[in-house]
């Protein structure tokens, strides 16, 4: 089972324990490390779409789940050190 991580607000830990579930605390550096990384995947993902937009009717935004497959992909081959 995954533990759930929340930024300390002050509901989270009775859900939790009422869930029977684990609960972790973000410290104020880790909250702003997942703020910074969800806030900069949405803007790329903006991004693309205002560059490529889907012109299909009734689109499923495959063409975007496609370019953020591609994206962490090339992010993570970018992280990797080169031996």
């Amino acid at each position: 089972m995954y533990p759930v991580s929340t930024d300390g607000s002050t509901w989270y830990p009775m859900a939790c324990q009422f869930l029977k579930l684990e609960h972790h605390l973000h410290s104020s550096y880790e909250k702003n490390l997942i703020e910074r990384t969800m806030q900069y995947i949405k803007d790329r993902t903006e991004s693309f779409d205002d560059y490529f937009p889907c012109r299909l009717k009734n689109c499923k935004l495959k063409h975007v789940k496609n370019w953020l497959n591609l994206f962490v992909d090339y992010h993570n081959k970018e992280l990797k050190p080169v031996n």
